[in-house]
């Protein structure tokens, strides 16, 4: 298949430290490949890969401060894809609902990955007048607020297989990873790790929009509990990082919709405790690769049953469910569904025109 991949342009294609969205893109992107297929990217001009790469904009929209809109530039690059469709068998974007409207008004088959939470208000208006767009959810919690949408599988991330792996060190602290936000419970860990005595070592970036709450609320407490604050890391950094640790924390308090962050540790054998929210029943299995807590109490409760868990089970489970390749071959299976949905209504209109 000859297959249409459209990013955001936030961040390069794998992004430089943080980008989720954009780091599954790119696994995936380089997966298909390697299952046969012909990908083309669109992608901001920075982007390394193996497809065919077609840049709208020569740089990540985060680390371009010339750009002050960027919805113009993303309306750009549908248009973009929208006027080179023909040469595609399968358009797949990872744009939330941008693509829906100009998408819906022509024949090649498509699919959008949602990849942020839906449970906004002004979401279900969307949804109610583009029901019929084929939409994949990357945890079926994630579902939960649309169910007019027209959902066609969930596909849970994954990442290369030998990307993060566990390291021969002696795991000496509580872990913390990928972004500071009060959605993210940074102020939980830091309570859980001084409850137990243990030192907290934060690897995350914080946005603008949230570097007031850092500031006023986050540092101090960071400082008063001795933190250790490292800042954003690359994955070349994270299997040290992460086999280092006890435990990842995982306090939050939204409903995630997937959390690259807890297979990451999965993959470097790290045990996970996480809270009662969003996808994670669907990635951690309790007893086994971490712990599902309800609370802070029960996080400190779950810290004395670690020693139970095995980091070998954890990355054995890893590899069963969370690689790239699974992923890939998942997307391909809802490439092949929905384009089979499409085949026989062209052959349809093929056998009914007038002969020339």
């Amino acid at each position: 298949m000859h297959i249409a991949q459209a990013a955001p342009l936030t961040e390069a294609i794998p992004p430089k430290l943080y980008g989720g969205t954009e780091r599954v893109v790119s696994w995936l992107t380089e997966e298909l490949i390697t299952l046969g297929h012909e990908v083309t990217l669109f992608a901001s001009g920075d982007s390394v890969t193996s497809a065919r790469l077609d840049a709208v904009w020569p740089r990540a929209l985060r680390l371009d401060g010339s750009v002050r809109d960027p919805n113009a530039l993303h309306m750009l690059m549908l248009e973009h894809v929208y006027q080179r469709a023909a040469a595609f068998d399968f358009l797949h974007f990872h744009l939330d609902y941008s693509p829906f409207a100009l998408f819906s008004r022509q024949p090649v088959p498509c699919v959008t990955t949602l990849h942020g939470r839906l449970d906004l208000p002004e979401h279900q208006p969307v949804f109610d007048m583009f029901s019929s767009i084929p939409v994949v959810s990357i945890s079926n919690s994630q579902r939960r607020p649309l169910p007019q949408a027209q959902w066609v599988r969930t596909v849970h991330h994954g990442l290369p297989e030998k990307l993060l792996q566990p390291k021969p060190i002696k795991p000496s602290y509580f872990a913390f990873l990928g972004r500071i936000a009060p959605e993210k419970g940074i102020d939980r860990a830091i309570r859980i790790a001084q409850h137990c005595g243990v030192p907290l070592k934060v690897a995350a970036k914080v946005d603008t929009v949230d570097r007031e709450y850092f500031d006023e609320q986050i540092q101090p407490m960071m400082k008063a509990a001795h933190v250790d604050y490292i800042g954003e890391i690359n994955d070349t950094q994270k299997s040290e990082f992460l086999s280092g640790a006890i435990v990842l924390l995982v306090p939050i308090d939204w409903p995630e919709p997937f959390g690259l962050v807890m297979i990451e540790a999965m993959a470097c054998g790290t045990p996970v405790i996480a809270f009662n929210r969003g996808s994670v029943p669907e990635v951690i299995e309790d007893g086994l690769t971490g712990f599902i807590v309800e609370d802070i109490n029960g996080a400190i409760g779950a810290v004395d049953r670690l020693g139970h868990l095995s980091r070998e089970k954890i990355r054995r489970r890893f590899e069963e469910r969370f690689t790239a390749r699974r992923m890939a071959q998942d997307y391909l299976a809802v490439y092949r569904r929905l384009t089979d949905k499409v085949a026989p209504h062209l052959r349809l209109v093929a056998d009914d025109a007038p002969a020339l």
